[in-house]
């Protein structure tokens, strides 16, 4: 076996388009582009709730892995495996952890718990942590008990931004993000509801991933009169969503909690203004400047900070030069595959 072999145990479709599988899909092509010989294990699409059979495929493809070849385990799957199926991999683990699950919106108090202890037992059998965000290692470090040591942050890269701005009049308001409740949308529809004396149109582009939570954006949004100044979008295409970014004049997103948010990078490297919310890796990714922070579920202050960018040219000008600023000081992807390399060399056989 190559010394420079690696496995990578991804759960589901590594083409679906949310934030960790773009990490996962730029980073599985990095390591490749080093030289090493990364092996896709693929595992069922029902994670983080798998079925039986789900459960059972992944311990036994990943018990199958030599004691030779590093297996990274992404953290949609990790977090949830049953802690024998780690406990029979003669293989080293690197959990790559893009949040925790139990910090998932819309959870139980019972889920929420077995999440936290399933996670918290896992993680102590992993040889290594990823994690995407100085926020997040914090909380590994004070809620399940991983020593610091034992985590390496490996930045979301960016993509070079070519074009120049093409904004758009009346100003587009743009969110991205999946339809999930942990990303609030409904909270920027009830902000966007209160500025309707504006001129401003706004789309939010993200798959629906949550149906009932898709269902409620689209009656949210009628109930509140915006179906004509408000498109939800759905996914869109790479092509479609760079011109949106181009045509934008603000970036809006009302996460309740996010592990990085590479959506916060992308929107500074087209030098957009932000408004978000001050929660997770959030303060820590927009930079100072940039935009406003509110508080999770202030929809009101939301509004606030949207109308004194829609309002005042002179700020929004401002504090979009401090977005791209920002944004040419971001990691490139080679940036982030280089920091997961040196992990995998340090747990596995692949050294020079």
């Amino acid at each position: 076996m190559s010394a420079c072999r690696v496995a990578f145990a991804i759960p589901g479709e590594i083409t679906t388009q949310t934030g960790g599988y773009l990490y996962d899909s730029h980073l599985l092509r990095g390591l490749r582009e080093q030289g090493r010989d990364v092996v896709v294990i693929t595992l069922g699409s029902s994670y983080p709730d798998p079925t039986f059979e789900d459960a059972t495929d992944a311990a036994e493809k990943l018990s199958a892995v030599p004691p030779d070849c590093p297996v990274i385990i992404d953290g949609l799957a990790f977090g949830v495996l049953n802690p024998a199926a780690l406990a029979a991999m003669s293989a080293p683990v690197v959990a790559l952890v893009h949040h925790p699950l139990a910090l998932e919106g819309a959870l139980d108090a019972p889920r929420r718990e077995h999440l936290l202890e399933t996670e918290r037992a896992n993680l102590r059998r992993a040889a290594h942590v990823v994690v995407t965000s100085p926020s997040t290692a914090g909380l590994l470090v004070s809620d399940y008990g991983v020593p610091s040591e034992h985590i390496t942050i490996a930045r979301p890269g960016i993509d070079q931004v070519l074009q120049t701005s093409e904004p758009v009049d009346p100003p587009l308001i743009l969110s991205v993000g999946i339809q999930l409740p942990r990303k609030g949308h409904d909270v920027l529809l009830r902000a966007l509801a209160t500025l309707v004396h504006l001129p401003w149109h706004a789309i939010i582009a993200g798959q629906v991933l949550d149906e009932a939570y898709g269902a409620h954006l689209v009656q949210l949004r009628d109930e509140l009169g915006l179906g004509a100044r408000v498109s939800l979008a759905g996914q869109v295409s790479d092509v479609e969503l760079a011109l949106l970014y181009r045509q934008a004049s603000v970036f809006a997103l009302a996460t309740r909690f996010e592990g990085y948010g590479m959506v916060f990078g992308e929107a500074m490297a087209h030098g957009l203004p932000i408004v978000s919310c001050n929660t997770g890796a959030v303060p820590d990714t927009v930079a100072s400047g940039a935009g406003f922070l509110v508080e999770p579920d202030d929809s009101d202050g939301f509004a606030s900070a949207l109308a004194r960018l829609l309002q005042d040219d002179t700020l929004r000008a401002s504090m979009a030069e401090e977005s791209a600023r920002a944004g040419t000081l971001l990691d490139s992807w080679s940036d982030t595959a280089a920091r997961v390399g040196a992990v995998l060399d340090h747990v596995g056989s692949c050294k020079d």
